[in-house]
């Protein structure tokens, strides 16, 4: 940000400086990732009345997700650059609008490319620009270092809520209005998020130039944060067990409550068990949030990766029954998305902010690659060997890997960064 503001622009900085507190901030943040989180956590419920309506396998609605969390994975370090350059708003709402016009086309889609275009590649580029990564970052600008970690957890224990919070909204608007005019009114509801997102307001990342002079501390241009972190060991092993996270995630979510049915539990138990992950996350992210001010980073992370692995073990080695699985969906929603905010609070620390979404948005990617992997060696060693077995275990492998990845570590701010004030 140049040293010297234009009177205007000074002027317009006091007026939101009076309104933007970091409650607001915080709160505005969390809103959008609950109401973005929302309706994504819901499309299982139209899985069975769009396949009936039109006359389709379940495959193809499996399909169009499969689109939408690689290509969301995928587009996270473009939003990330852009939010970057441009400020988180203009993401957050060209993120809105691709989410809402995906919803509406989706609930008029009738044939299978429809579906994929719709619920595949419009949601999946709309979640990269309204998701909780760009809101992550925009909190990591904004607020003062001793507040982020908490803040982080706070934004991602939103999106849990909103997983939460829309399941029982879901069901009933269907019941009441049908699955059309359901996915409608998640759309308008996206619309609340530009808004909000004016509370997100981040300055532009400028590219660095001679004639620039002075205009931010060590600034850097894309090309050279982007070659400083892909260079840096401690993020690349950050990175790396990121993967892990989202192996572990996407494997569970898809595949549980089948697990549950093959050893003869009731459906019903499968959702009690989703619905115990989706409720101890928002505990564990925000707990995971405020450790991550009072202990190193990377040891947190560690324990969360240990936790997990420990837990699908216990898990698959006693017999599975009711109480088994609430406990395990317990254990697991606790170190669920706890991954979060200590791995963007180490980022901010290794790099600072300037890039933060964007060198945030690629850690991401790690983590949906890891999620796509999940999901389909999942089906695949199912469909082959008729058990789960073998990823249950690659599950646990993982977990450890990731446990030992991560402490060695550096939680320590790059040279260029290192003599200089938070």
């Amino acid at each position: 940000m140049p040293t010297e503001l234009p009177s205007s622009s000074a002027a317009s900085t006091a007026r939101l400086s009076t309104w933007r507190t970091p409650f607001v901030i915080v709160g505005f943040g969390c809103l959008i990732s609950l109401i973005a989180f929302g309706p994504r956590s819901t499309f299982g419920f139209f899985l069975t009345p769009m396949s009936s309506a039109h006359h389709w396998g379940r495959d193809a609605f499996a399909f169009a997700l499969a689109i939408q969390n690689l290509l969301w994975g995928a587009g996270q370090p473009v939003a990330g650059i852009l939010a970057d350059r441009f400020g988180a708003p203009r993401v957050l709402s060209v993120g809105a609008v691709l989410y809402a016009v995906g919803l509406v086309l989706m609930a008029h889609a009738t044939n299978e490319p429809t579906l994929d275009l719709s619920a595949g590649v419009l949601l999946g580029f709309g979640l990269s620009g309204s998701s909780f990564m760009v809101i992550l970052a925009a909190f990591g600008k904004l607020l003062p270092p001793q507040h982020r970690s908490l803040a982080f957890g706070a934004g991602t224990a939103a999106g849990s809520f909103g997983q939460f919070l829309y399941s029982p909204i879901a069901v009933l608007l269907m019941d009441q209005f049908g699955w059309q005019q359901t996915l409608t009114i998640f759309a308008v509801s996206m619309m609340a998020v530009l808004p909000l997102s004016l509370a997100l307001a981040t300055p532009k990342t400028q590219e660095t130039k001679p004639s620039q002079g002075k205009t931010l501390a060590a600034p850097q241009s894309l090309r050279q944060a982007l070659g400083e972190a892909l260079g840096h060991r401690s993020y690349m092993l950050l990175v790396l067990g990121f993967f892990t996270c989202g192996f572990q995630l996407q494997f569970i979510t898809v595949h549980l409550p089948a697990y549950l049915i093959d050893r003869g539990l009731s459906a019903a138990i499968g959702g009690w068990t989703i619905a115990s992950i989706g409720l101890f996350n928002i505990i564990g992210s925000l707990t995971s949030g405020w450790l991550g001010d009072r202990m190193p980073k990377r040891y947190l992370l560690s324990i969360i990766y240990f936790v997990r692995a420990a837990a699908i073990l216990a898990f698959i080695w006693f017999p599975v029954t009711p109480f088994s699985c609430i406990a395990f969906g317990a254990t697991m929603g606790l170190m669920w998305l706890s991954t979060v905010p200590p791995t963007n609070g180490i980022i901010a620390l290794l790099f600072g902010t300037q890039w933060l979404a964007t060198l945030s948005g690629l850690a991401f990617f790690s983590h949906q690659v890891g999620g796509f992997l999940g999901v389909w060696l999942g089906g695949i060693v199912f469909d082959r060997t008729g058990s789960y077995d073998a990823v249950w275990w690659l599950a646990i492998v993982f977990g450890v890997l990731s446990a030992l990845i991560n402490l060695p570590i550096v939680e320590k701010p790059v040279p260029r960064l290192a003599a200089m004030p938070a």
